[in-house]
């Protein structure tokens, strides 16, 4: 099994795609020039059809890693027989100065630099860079070029390499040898398209315009917790799933890394969800960040001009979604298959993302006290009457739920809690304005009371007296973590005799030590999915709005230690051996870890924190 671990990857990015780089060098996963876009480098889920650009370093004895403080910009460093030299890589990233109001705060390059600096004694190796455009689909050609770049291309697509030590071609392959004394380097720049050229020698200045931005950008972040450093890293990983030209937000950065192994829950993660977004939106607001929560409603007025009234589960982030397609003759990670590009899933009815949105929109219309921008502010009464109107529609028809199950629909609890939930942001959106220009005070009422309606019926048929305990949906005996969650959002007061026994049945029914599973039935697909990483940081705000401090910050940092050397998460961890699973980074998680540190923090007030 020669695959690596998942947690083996760092991330790096540019605001419109990210890089996968393994903890030897190896570039495993890039998509361009955008994240949904075809990948050019796909080893992760394919070592010997997917392509890589390869650091293959002499007599290597050892590595460490890190980031530079503050920034997206990854630092490895190799201790071989002979010495030792320091890896960097980045893609360049520019401030824009003066940052307008809406569209991107950055200049991307479409480039990434992997720069090698020896340090001491000397190391020898080759780069080596061999990418397969398409998905690894179309041939790929390569062609030396007179100022001695290389250019890549296949499937419509195209790549130029350049190098400060010489390019030699060998079937759809560059390799760069060098030998470096301390003091020497040897620098690889990989730049996307057929025009202009790589840029190499601009290293130096996009190194230092790179580490300015992301350095301005953390230094706005408004959490002084003890988690400092944690929430730090999980939201420079979020703005890397950002994609500045739209303002969407991307699910995770990977398609295809499975849920199980073995199994077929491999799916396609790289689109915009309304819920993982808006979760996303609050982790932004939490820490300071409005105006990444403004490019998504951007992102939304241009994906959805009808105002909420067509919203959908999901979105790509240029066009429409793609089908779901079984790229049958790539091998998967580990030998998992099958790799799914495309979701259909995006065809479900999933109700609860109208709660999941108000949410978000209201979070950011408090951070602002409620003076949007005008583009933002001109919509909000028709949005917010045709997103109450879905709710009100749609709150006893059954849908698939936040899971996405792809059996028969439910009339699931989550999803009434979160109908409740949005019903309850819209009346404090409309309440706002004293002058009632967003929602009449008929119509308010009208929110409040269906509000209540929903509210008691959930309270009333989600509880099941045999289980002692509130289930999935309607009259079943099925357990579910998202449970934990609608709590999170006050739709269920924490402290109740009925919610204290329904975490305590989650607990001895799907945990795993601290770890929680997302449910235990019979949901079609093959294998048994890992513990969701998200569900243990819902049960640290349970126990926390439960009044059972100590036990949530002890949980939440025996958490947050099972990340990846660097902090990062994917979406699951396997309970047996503690492995990574599922697509990485994860928004959801990171999401997750801001959220829950921010709310330990507001521990004492109670203050609630959307999760």
């Amino acid at each position: 099994m020669t695959d690596r671990p998942i947690a083996d990857y760092a991330v790096i990015g540019d605001t419109c795609t990210t890089a996968l780089i393994a903890r030897d060098g190896s570039l495993d996963w890039l998509c361009w020039p955008r994240h949904d876009g075809p990948a050019v480098f796909l080893a992760l889920l394919d070592r010997e059809r997917g392509g890589a650009c390869r650091l293959a370093l002499d007599g290597v004895t050892g590595t460490e890693r890190r980031y530079r403080p503050g920034t997206n910009i990854l630092e490895t460093v190799f201790v071989t027989e002979t010495g030792r030299v320091r890896l960097t890589d980045f893609m360049p990233l520019s401030r824009r100065e003066p940052v307008p109001e809406e569209g991107p705060d950055g200049c991307a390059q479409a480039r990434v630099v992997r720069r090698l600096a020896c340090e001491a004694g000397t190391v020898s190796g080759r780069w080596i860079v061999r990418p397969t455009f398409d998905y690894a689909r179309a041939a790929t050609a390569a062609e030396p070029e007179p100022e001695g770049t290389v250019l890549f291309h296949g499937g419509g697509d195209a790549m130029r390499a350049a190098a400060t030590v010489p390019l030699d071609v060998r079937e759809g392959t560059a390799q760069a040898a060098f030998r470096l004394e301390a003091g020497e380097g040897a620098d690889l720049v990989l730049a996307h398209g057929a025009e202009g050229d790589a840029g190499l020698g601009r290293t130096e200045a996009w190194l230092a315009a790179t580490e300015d931005y992301w350095q301005e950008w953390s230094g706005r972040c408004t959490y002084r917790g003890p988690y400092r450093e944690t929430v730090l890293r999980s939201a420079l990983t979020l703005k890397l799933l950002t994609h500045a030209p739209s303002g969407g937000i991307v699910a995770a950065a990977t398609m295809g890394l499975p849920e199980a192994v073995p199994g077929n829950r491999n799916y396609d993660y790289r689109y915009v969800w309304m819920r993982d977004a808006s979760f996303t939106v609050t982790a932004f607001v939490n820490l300071g960040y409005d105006r990444e929560a403004a490019e998504f409603l951007r992102f939304l007025r241009n994906a959805d001009p009808s105002r909420g009234r067509h919203l959908q589960l999901m979105y790509a982030l240029e066009g429409p979604m793609p089908d779901e397609v079984i790229l049958d003759h790539l091998r998967g990670w580990r030998g998992t298959e099958p790799v799914r590009l495309g979701n259909a899933a995006s065809d479900q009815r999933q109700f609860d993302i109208y709660g999941e949105f108000l949410v978000a929109l209201h979070h950011y219309l408090e951070a602002v006290d409620f003076d949007p921008p005008v583009k933002v502010n001109d919509h909000l009464p028709e949005a917010l009457a045709h997103l109450t109107g879905h709710i009100i529609d749609r709150r006893r028809e059954p849908d698939h739920g936040i899971w996405e199950l792809r059996g028969d629909m439910r009339q699931i609890l989550h999803t009434k809690a979160m109908l409740w939930v949005g019903l309850d942001c819209a009346a404090q959106i409309a309440r706002s304005d004293p002058e009632h220009r967003l929602a009449s005070p008929e119509t308010i009422a009208e929110w409040e009371r269906a509000a209540e309606e929903i509210r008691a019926e959930y309270h009333a048929e989600g509880w099941n007296e045999a289980v002692g305990a509130y289930t999935m949906d309607y009259g079943s005996p099925d357990l579910d973590a998202a449970v934990l969650r609608a709590v999170l959002f006050r739709a269920f007061d924490a402290r109740s005799p009925r919610v204290a026994a329904t975490l305590e049945r989650i607990e001895a029914a799907l945990g795993a030590g601290d770890l929680l599973y997302r449910y235990r039935l019979d949901d079609g697909l093959e294998g048994q999915e890992a513990t969701f990483t998200a569900c243990a940081f819902w049960r640290v705000g349970c126990l926390a709005l439960a009044d059972r401090g100590a036990e949530a910050t002890a949980l939440f940092e025996r958490l947050i230690a099972r990340g990846n050397d660097l902090g990062l998460f994917a979406e699951e961890i396997d309970a047996e051996t503690g492995e990574q699973r599922g697509n990485v980074p994860q928004g959801f998680t990171h999401m997750a870890i801001i959220n829950h540190a921010v709310r330990l923090a507001q521990m004492d007030g109670h203050a609630p924190a959307d999760a």
